[in-house]
C-alpha cells in the first residue's frame, strides 16, 4: 500500500481507496466494476441525497434509533453534502446497478467518513458512525434512490426550470404589448391567411410560456409521494413504522414542497409512473418551446429574401465564408436543446416500463436523463429570453406591405360579394400580380369607401 492510499474493507473483501477520499470499499469496488461513461451525478441529485440521509437521521434520533451524538455528526456531515461541499467525492458512473445501491452506499460511506473526521476518529474505521449500521438505519437504496429521485426533479423544476419560464414569459408578455398595434398577414400551412397583430403571436407565444409553467408545477405534484419507509420490497422490514411519514415531512420542510410519504409502498417502489409523468410534462415543455424559437426564426428570416417581420438580435457573425451573413443561433440552440430533451424523455419512458416484480432497475439513467433535461431547458430558456426575445424588433414596413400582397384579403368580401366572386379577384391578383384591393377597384365590386372599409386589415384582427 502506498503512502497516497489506504485499505477499507466491506463484505466482500478489502480495497485500496486513495488515502483522501471519503469514499469506502463498496465505492471504489463500483468505480472499478463500472467505467462506462463519465457521466456523473450533479449538483441536484448529490443534495437530494445529502436532504434524504440528513433527514434519515434527524428522524432516527427522534425515534430512539439512534444515539444523539452520532446523529448529530450524521447530519453534520450531510449538510455538507447538501451544500456541495463533497461533490468531489461522489464520483460514481450513472451506468451502475439499476437500483442505484452504488450511489446509495457512496453517499453512506462519504457521510459516514466525513462523521468519523468531525469526531477526531480515524478515516475507514467505521467508529463511531458506520455507514450501514448509522447513516443507512431504516433504509434501504430501494427507497432512497428513489426518493432522491422525486426530491431532486421537484426542486429542479420549482427552482430552476419555472423561474426560467417565468421570464421568458414576462419578456414575450412586454413584446406582446409593444407590438399590440402592428398588423401583419397570418399564416395556416406556411400559406398566406387572413391578418393577425404581431402582438397576438407574441401573446401566443407568452401563453405557451405561462402554461408550461402550470405543467412544471403538475410535474411537482407528480413526484409529491416518496417511497421512503417501503426498504427492501415495500414491506417497510428494518424500519420503524412512524419512519417514512416523519422522513417526508423533514424532507418537506428543507425543500419548501409538499412532500407526504407514499399511499402504497409497493407502487411507489416498483413502479416510476411520476417519473414518467414529470418527465412527460418537461417534454411537452420542450415542445412548446420548440414551436416558440422555430416561429422566431422563420418571421426573422432574410433579412431581404425572407419573411422578415421581426428583426432578431445580432449576436455572432453566422458565416465563415459569407460576409456579413448573421444567423439566428438562439432559435438553433434551443431548437436542438428541445429534442435532447424529447430524446432524453424516450429513455426515461422506456426505463419506467423495465420495473419488474418489487423493484425498477433503470432508476439511474432515469434519473440523470430528467435532470439534465430539466439543467438543459432551465440555460436554454433563460439564454434564448435574454439573448434573443428581449432584443426582438418589429419591421412595420415589411408587415405592411406582405398584407397589402396577400391575397387573403379577400376573405372578408366573400360575405359580401359571394365566395365564387372573392376567389376570381384572388386567382386575377395571383395572375397578374396585382394586389386584391387593385383587381377589386378595377372591377367595382364596392364604391372605393366601402372597399377601404372592408379590407382595412386592423379590423380583421378585431372581429365584431
Amino acid at each position: 500500500m502506498s503512502p497516497e492510499t489506504r485499505i477499507e474493507k466491506d463484505s466482500m473483501g478489502e480495497m485500496t481507496v486513495p488515502k483522501d477520499a471519503y469514499w469506502g470499499a463498496q465505492t471504489q469496488r463500483a468505480v472499478a466494476n463500472f467505467p462506462i461513461s463519465g457521466y456523473r451525478f450533479g449538483r441536484r441529485f448529490i443534495r437530494a441525497l445529502g436532504l434524504v440521509k440528513r433527514s434519515a437521521a434527524v428522524v432516527n434520533r427522534e425515534l430512539g434509533g439512534l444515539d444523539g451524538k452520532v446523529a448529530g455528526l450524521i447530519v453534520q456531515a450531510a449538510d455538507e453534502v447538501v451544500e456541495g461541499k463533497l461533490d468531489d467525492h461522489f464520483v460514481l458512473d450513472i451506468f451502475q446497478t439499476g437500483s442505484g445501491t452504488s450511489s446509495n452506499m457512496n453517499a453512506n460511506e462519504v457521510i459516514s467518513n466525513r462523521a468519523i473526521e468531525l469526531a477526531g476518529g480515524e478515516i475507514g474505521s467505521r467508529d463511531p458512525v458506520h455507514p450501514n449500521d448509522h447513516v443507512n438505519r431504516g433504509q434501504s437504496s430501494n427507497d432512497v434512490i428513489p426518493t432522491a429521485i422525486h426530491v431532486a426533479v421537484a426542486e429542479a423544476l420549482e427552482n430552476d426550470l419555472k423561474p426560467a419560464l417565468l421570464h421568458l414569459g414576462s419578456l414575450l408578455e412586454k413584446k406582446a404589448k409593444s407590438f399590440d398595434r402592428i398588423v401583419k398577414i397570418g399564416r395556416t400551412h406556411l400559406q398566406d391567411a387572413t391578418p393577425v397583430r404581431l402582438g397576438q403571436e407574441f401573446a401566443g407565444y407568452a401563453r405557451q410560456a405561462r402554461l408550461g409553467v402550470e405543467r412544471a408545477e403538475r410535474a411537482v405534484h407528480a413526484l409529491r409521494e416518496l417511497p421512503i419507509g417501503g426498504t427492501a420490497v415495500g414491506t417497510g422490514i428494518n424500519t420503524h413504522p412512524k419512519f417514512g411519514t416523519m422522513v417526508s415531512a423533514e424532507l418537506a420542510k428543507a425543500a419548501g414542497i409538499d412532500f407526504v410519504e407514499a399511499e402504497n409502498h409497493f407502487e411507489a417502489q416498483a413502479a416510476k409512473d411520476g417519473v414518467c409523468e414529470a418527465s412527460g410534462q418537461v417534454r411537452t415543455i420542450a415542445a412548446s418551446l420548440t414551436k416558440i424559437a422555430s416561429d422566431i426564426r422563420l418571421l426573422g428570416s432574410g433579412p431581404r429574401c425572407g419573411i422578415g417581420e421581426i428583426a432578431l438580435p445580432s449576436t455572432q457573425p453566422g458565416s465563415s465564408i459569407m460576409p456579413g451573413k448573421v444567423n439566428p443561433v438562439m432559435s438553433e440552440m434551443m431548437i436542438q436543446v428541445c429534442a435532447q430533451v424529447t430524446g432524453n424523455d424516450t429513455a426515461v419512458a422506456m426505463g419506467c416500463r423495465d420495473g419488474h416484480f418489487e423493484l425498477n432497475v433503470m432508476m439511474p439513467m432515469m434519473a440523470y436523463n430528467l435532470l439534465e433535461s430539466i439543467r438543459l431547458l432551465t440555460n436554454a430558456t433563460r439564454t434564448f429570453a435574454d439573448k434573443c426575445v428581449a432584443g426582438i424588433e418589429a419591421n412595420k414596413v415589411r408587415c405592411a406591405e406582405l398584407i397589402e400582397g396577400s391575397l387573403a384579403m379577400c376573405t372578408s368580401l366573400a360575405p359580401i360579394i359571394g365566395y365564387d366572386k372573392a376567389a376570381a379577384i384572388a386567382k386575377q391578383a395571383f395572375a397578374t400580380g396585382k394586389t386584391v384591393r387593385e383587381v377589386a377597384m378595377a372591377h367595382n365590386v364596392l364604391d372605393e369607401a366601402e372597399l377601404d372599409r372592408v379590407l382595412d386589415p386592423m379590423s380583421m384582427t378585431e372581429p365584431d
